[in-house]
């Protein structure tokens, strides 16, 4: 049997990242699982992989892509010992050179064994890890209609997002006509913020009434440039390099037509990467993490944290993921020494 690890952070995003971080430089040499790349939507860094531009981290005032800062993140991690699980076993900063090629060497986490202490970690290429705490920092990924060309320009920049808040200012975005899918109230603010710098947004809805709360309603559609299509599915994202715009279909008449945009939001929702967990620690009723206090990173198992968008269904952003990993790794100290374990 190996020796016992102070912390397994699993999770490479912002919040993982940043927990590594504090965790490293304070002697609890972590073990970090990245995460394999599952998918197109699904990447070691998180949903920052995904996005082209962030201009609204501090400290980036010419603005930085999301590949580029998780990189950096990766970096510093590493300069403070922090090690990986791949499927060459595990590595560190020296062996990696420093840099973290985000490919898919990286093991995730199969399984996880609360059930004892220590808790009893599987990877999903066999590895196999004991831990004295664990930081789950998995995040959740963006619900998309599907569409191959919807994800490839997602992914290049092309005018597809999920997050109005990140991507919506970018000047590519300023007075166009933009298009926001989705009913409830995330498709309300989502709205209502590009409302701010669009010349037309579009609220393309499925059904013939919004889920969005009453209040949410009013407000976006008090504004002149908001209109909603009713009773609408988009059947196809448009165009090669950018999107150029929606084939759409009246889901009542089966009518289809073409429409331009220079953008278009997912608004669709969020589900959390948490099915690995097996039902062992207490969620919400969408599956996100919950968190013992508001104020900290505890969950229903002691000795279990968790940070960024696994335990945030509202605000989902970078700067508040690596504020949620700093949180859970002081956590995660303060409790590994107060049960003399560190």
């Amino acid at each position: 049997m190996t020796d016992v690890e102070n912390i397994v952070i699993i999770g490479s995003g912002p919040a993982g990242w940043t927990a590594a971080i504090y965790a490293a430089r304070a002697d609890l040499h972590p073990l970090m699982f990245p995460g394999r790349a599952t998918g197109k939507d699904l990447v070691p860094g998180g949903q920052l992989m995904l996005t082209t531009d962030v201009e609204n981290y501090p400290g980036y005032p010419d603005g930085i892509t999301g590949p580029d800062m998780m990189q950096l993140f990766a970096r510093q991690a590493l300069r403070f010992d922090t090690r990986v699980v791949t499927d060459e076993g595990v590595k560190t900063g020296d062996d990696l050179n420093k840099e973290m090629p985000l490919y898919t060497m990286f093991q995730n986490v199969k399984s996880i064994d609360t059930s004892k202490r220590p808790f009893h970690i599987v990877g999903d290429n066999g590895f196999e890890v004991d831990a004295h705490a664990v930081i789950i920092a998995t995040g959740a990924k963006a619900n998309w209609l599907g569409q191959d060309n919807e994800q490839r320009l997602a992914q290049t920049g092309g005018g597809v997002s999920a997050c109005a808040v990140c991507d919506g200012a970018l000047p590519m975005f300023r007075d166009a006509e933009l298009a926001v899918i989705g009913g409830g109230d995330t498709a309300m603010e989502e709205a209502m913020y590009l409302a701010k710098f669009a010349s037309k947004v579009y609220i393309v809805h499925r059904r013939d009434e919004l889920r969005a709360s009453q209040i949410m309603q009013d407000r976006a559609l008090k504004h002149d440039n908001i209109e909603v299509l009713w009773n609408t599915v988009v059947t196809e994202v448009l165009g090669d390099e950018k999107i150029s715009g929606l084939r759409v279909k009246d889901t009542t008449t089966g009518d289809e037509r073409e429409m331009p945009i220079g953008g278009l939001f997912l608004a669709i929702g969020h589900t959390p990467i948490t099915n690995f967990l097996d039902g062992q620690l207490e969620l919400d009723d969408t599956g996100y993490i919950v968190l013992k206090d508001p104020g900290a990173s505890t969950t229903s198992v002691e000795g279990i944290f968790a940070a960024g968008d696994v335990a945030d269904s509202v605000y989902r952003q970078a700067v508040t993921a690596a504020g949620m990993g700093c949180r859970a790794a002081l956590d995660a100290e303060r409790w590994l020494g107060e049960q003399g374990l560190a």
